[in-house]
Formats: C-alpha cells, sequence, structure tokens
C-alpha cells in the first residue's frame, strides 16, 4: 500500500494562529486539495495526522471539528480528491499524552490501522513537530513552507534528509516525477 500522512493547518488549509475554530475559517491552500487528487490517481491513500489543541483549551468542540473535517472532505471529493482518513490529537500540550506531534502516537495508531510499518512513508509537514513525530517512526520528511514552514526552516534542526518545497503541490510534482516541462507539454 502506499501511504501518504499530511499535516493539516499550514499543508492542506492555510493555517491561523488563532486556530481555525470553525468550518467558515477551513480554507484551502491553492493547489492543496488538487495536489491529493494527483496523489489518489498514483495510487497513493492520504491520512491527515493533525494536533487539534482547540478543542482542549475549548475554543470548538467535537461536533464543530466533525464539520470542519466535512468541509475538507466535501472540498477534496470536488476536485477528484480522497482524503482516507483524519488522525487527531485533541489534548493541549502540558496535557503529556502520547498523541500530541511531536510524540509519535498519531502516527502509531496510523501505523495499527492500516497494519503496516512506516518506515519509508512520506510525511509531510509545516512545523517541526511535524517532521519529528514522523522521522521517529521512518517516516521520510518533507517540510512545505506554507503556514509555519518559514519559521520552522529559519529556526533549523530538521531531521536529516528532510527535503524542503514551497507548498503541498510542489512536493507531490517532485514525488511523483512531474516538472514544470512535463506539464507545460500536458497542457
Amino acid at each position: 500500500m502506499k501511504l501518504i500522512i499530511l499535516d493539516r493547518d499550514g499543508v492542506i488549509n492555510f493555517d491561523s494562529d488563532a486556530f481555525i475554530k470553525s468550518p467558515d475559517e477551513w480554507t484551502p491552500i491553492p493547489g492543496s486539495l488538487q495536489a491529493i487528487a494527483r496523489l489518489n490517481q498514483a495510487g497513493y491513500r492520504v491520512v491527515v495526522a493533525t494536533n487539534q489543541s482547540g478543542i482542549g483549551r475549548k475554543l470548538f468542540d467535537m461536533a464543530t471539528l466533525n464539520a470542519i473535517h466535512h468541509k475538507m472532505h466535501t472540498a477534496a471529493q470536488q476536485v477528484g480528491a480522497t482524503i482516507d482518513a483524519v488522525f487527531f490529537c485533541p489534548h493541549m500540550a502540558d496535557d503529556s499524552c502520547d498523541c500530541r506531534k511531536p510524540k509519535p502516537g498519531l502516527l502509531q495508531e496510523i501505523a495499527r490501522r492500516y497494519d503496516i510499518s512506516l518506515k519509508g512513508v512520506h510525511s509531510v509537514g509545516d512545523s517541526l513537530r511535524d517532521l519529528q513525530s514522523g522521522f521517529v517512526m521512518g517516516c521520510i520528511p518533507h517540510l512545505v513552507l506554507t503556514g509555519k514552514g518559514h519559521k520552522t526552516q529559519e529556526k533549523g534542526g530538521l531531521p536529516p534528509g528532510t527535503q524542503v518545497y514551497p507548498d503541498l503541490a510542489s512536493m507531490v510534482d517532485k514525488l511523483l516525477g512531474a516538472t514544470i516541462a512535463d506539464i507545460n507539454i500536458a497542457i
């Protein structure tokens, strides 16, 4: 099975320092949903692993998170994309849970649920904690510069072998072997 793990905020949709607290605040980054569709067409199952401490902070409830994810799934389907599953941590940083990235609990759950090793699976995020949680599970780390990506790159300390891209669409282009020349020829 070909699997890829994406962070949500800052990778698929625009991020906000004030959190994404409602479906109205969820806006896809241009090209991100189409990139997911291309992954699907290439045989990838796409899963999302996301910290959602807004629940623990009581900024929104589970019904609202479900509505946000319903909007994301619907928007993806409208461009021919499928997000197979969303794994999330509802806890705050000081809750000492095992599922909040950079801890690997969310990714361990993905591995259990799909009954696979994550060694060699591509993991895409915009923050160091996204990359760290995947790296300890053997994932290939990819940093996108959308969301918090520029700040993450500037701070340094990226896991060895981290590849950096302007956005999810360019990461998928590289992964699938497409180049600008190939895309222009296809048009």
